[in-house]
Parts: C-alpha cells; sequence; structure tokens
C-alpha cells in the first residue's frame, strides 16, 4: 500500500488540540468572542485581536471534522467490503453509530452547554449524517459531488426561504432549523443544522474514495497532495471572492470595512459560502502538506505522537474535554470568569491529563475491534 493516511489522523488531531482551547475559552473566558452569525453581531462592536484569533483559528474545526468524518466512512466501508461485510451489516453499523453519536448532544453534552436547554451541537450533526449516508453511499461519486457543491452555492437561498416559511409556519421553522438554518426554541438549540454539515462529510466520503482510487492505481500525476493543494487553492479562491463582494454568500454578516479581521469574520450559524471556503481551503492545503511531511516521519513518531493520538481517539477525546474544562471551571469557582491567559493554560492541562488517557484508549479500542468503542 503506497499512502497510509496517517496525516488525516494528524489534521483530526491538530482539530482536537484546537477545539480544545475555543471550549477551554468557553469554560472559563468572560470576555470570549461569539460573534460568528449576523444575529450576534451589530456592525460597531468591539472584536480585540487576540479574543478574535482565539475564536477565529477554532473555526477549522468542525468542517474538518465532519470532511474527516466522509473520509472515514469512505475508507472504511471498502475494508468492510473487502472482508465479505454485507450490505445489510453496513447499514446497520453505520445506522446504530450514527444514532448513538447524535444522541450524545442531548443526552450528555446539554448538561454542560445547554443552560436548561436540549442542544443539538457537531455530534448531532455527525450522527444524522452518518445515517443519511446509508442511502447516499449508494450515489454515484460525480453526482454527490455536484450535490455537495451545489448545495453550498445554494444554501443562502434555501435559508431565506425555510426562514420567512418558518415566520408563519412553527412547524416548517422547526423543520428549517434541524435541516438548513439551525435556531432557537423554547428548552430546545439546533446550532449545527443537518444538510450543510452533510454537505462537508459528503465531500470528504468523495475525497476518501479519491484517496482509495490513487492509491489502488499509484498513479504519479495525482497524489493526495496535489488533489487536497489544487481544491484548497481554488477553495480559499472562492472565498476571496465572496467576501470581495460582500453580498450573497455571507450570510447576511458581511464586511463593515476592509480590515483583515472584517475579512475574516465570517457565519458559522448557519455555515455561509464563504466561511465554508475558506475552512475548507485552510484545511486543505494543510492536509496537503500533512502528507508530504508523512512520507519524512518514522514509526516510534507516529506512534507517540500526541497529535496522532488525539486524533485517533477523537470522539473519546471530544467528550471527556467538554466534561473536564466544564467541572473544573464550576469546582474551581472561575466558570466564564476569567481571561485569555487562564484560557490557554486551561487547554494545556487538559491535553496533558486526557493524553494517557488517550492512548489507554487507543490502545483498547485496538484490542477490542468488534467491542463497543467501534461506534466511537
Amino acid at each position: 500500500m503506497r499512502y497510509r493516511f496517517v496525516a488525516l489522523d494528524w489534521m483530526r488531531g491538530i482539530v482536537m488540540v484546537l477545539m480544545a482551547i475555543d471550549h477551554a475559552s468557553g469554560a472559563f473566558n468572560k470576555d470570549r468572542l461569539f460573534t460568528d452569525a449576523f444575529f450576534l453581531y451589530q456592525p460597531g462592536m468591539s472584536l480585540p485581536v487576540l479574543q478574535f484569533f482565539t475564536r477565529w483559528i477554532t473555526h477549522i474545526c468542525a468542517p474538518t471534522f465532519l470532511f474527516l468524518a466522509g473520509t472515514a466512512v469512505a475508507l472504511s466501508l471498502e475494508r468492510r467490503m473487502r472482508v465479505g461485510e454485507s450490505n445489510a451489516s453496513i447499514d446497520c453499523y453505520l445506522l446504530t453509530r450514527g444514532l448513538i453519536i447524535a444522541l450524545i448532544d442531548p443526552i450528555f453534552i446539554s448538561w454542560f452547554w445547554g443552560e436548561g436547554s436540549i442542544v443539538f451541537q457537531v455530534l448531532f450533526a455527525i450522527g444524522m449524517s452518518l445515517v443519511l449516508m446509508i442511502p447516499l453511499r449508494r450515489a454515484r461519486t460525480a453526482w454527490l459531488l455536484g450535490a455537495s457543491l451545489g448545495f453550498f452555492l445554494i444554501h443562502e437561498f434555501l435559508a431565506g426561504i425555510m426562514f420567512s416559511l418558518g415566520k408563519s409556519h412553527p412547524v416548517a421553522a422547526v423543520i428549517g432549523a434541524l435541516l438548513i438554518h439551525g435556531g432557537k426554541f423554547p428548552r430546545l438549540i439546533i446550532a449545527y443544522p443537518v444538510i450543510p454539515w452533510l454537505a462537508m462529510m459528503i465531500l470528504g466520503y468523495v475525497f476518501g474514495k479519491k484517496l482509495m482510487h490513487i492509491r489502488d492505481s499509484q498513479s504519479p500525476w495525482w497524489t493526495p497532495e496535489k488533489v487536497l493543494l489544487i481544491g484548497g487553492t481554488v477553495s480559499l479562491l472562492i472565498f476571496g471572492i465572496v467576501r470581495g463582494l460582500n453580498s450573497y454568500g455571507n450570510m447576511l454578516l458581511y464586511r463593515v470595512n476592509g480590515s483583515l479581521i472584517q475579512w475574516l469574520h465570517v457565519s458559522k450559524y448557519p455555515p455561509s459560502l464563504s466561511f465554508t471556503a475558506l475552512e475548507l481551503g485552510l484545511m486543505g492545503i494543510i492536509l496537503s502538506l500533512l502528507f508530504r511531511l508523512q512520507v519524512k516521519a518514522s514509526k516510534p513518531v507516529w506512534f507517540w505522537n500526541p497529535i496522532l493520538v488525539f486524533g485517533q481517539t477523537a470522539f473519546f477525546f471530544y467528550i471527556l474535554h467538554i466534561a473536564l474544562l466544564e467541572i473544573s471551571a464550576r469546582i474551581l469557582n472561575l466558570h466564564m470568569s476569567m481571561g485569555l491567559v487562564t484560557t490557554y493554560i486551561a487547554t494545556i492541562a487538559v491535553l496533558v491529563v486526557l493524553y494517557p488517557c488517550c492512548f489507554w484508549y487507543r490502545r483498547y479500542k485496538t484490542g477490542h475491534p468488534s467491542g463497543w468503542a467501534r461506534y466511537l
């Protein structure tokens, strides 16, 4: 096998570290910025540089998480089919795993972030996207690519239609929030609508299929590095055009001037075309560099590297680090009362504490491939 794809785990591990920064900020930082939507930001609001970039560097997390989850689905399905697993068994696995992951948000994460409400966060989007991959995995790769890219283009248009319908039809409001634009209701917060994040998973799934084609054909012309670099560059160009025009594609969160912060201040809730193009573009370029790096890395570095360990135990890390940060902040009576210094100290602390836990879990999961751990 020409490519070991360890770069995918490294990218996932980088995302987990950045995610820990954002969630440490949410637990400890009293001045945390949360202005990533047109309804959360008023033109003229202050965007302090350090606070802004502490939040902004973590925007890459969710798009990368969904993209790599799609890639993992493609690689996993191929492995299962090669050993003769039936389609029914594969579908059952996707359904079970998807529902378990989706339910973690309302059952577990809501205790920490819900403030009395049920929250549908990124795990809900990932889980439901996995369920929807059951029929979608049977579609042609070219059709999936076109559907994913097409949705990115029309997302803002659909969001406008569903939001308008929801004003007079409560059922349409909930459906629109769940599927297209998100929303807040009594006792319910939908931060991650399913379809925009599903589109990112589909794109990752298509990339995973491309990876297998490259591996099997061993083409000297098309390598993962080239595919990612070209895709990432094109994506960043789209971001520049959409953000430069400062109109459609920004989910109403427009630039108020030409400063760097205003260029980067894009809508995550829901994800705008400019947000998606920027974050997937950056991910593509970083992942391209990681594919180049993996060729030079030694096996001991692969095995012990904390970034790799976190990347190979991503869901386990995700659940534990949220609980640890939120419980610690409350026990120490520091919840949302400190600043950036405490935020970064807490980030380092949670990474140090969870590294041996994740190292153990990786060993346990490897030793029990058919156990409960395969669903996380």
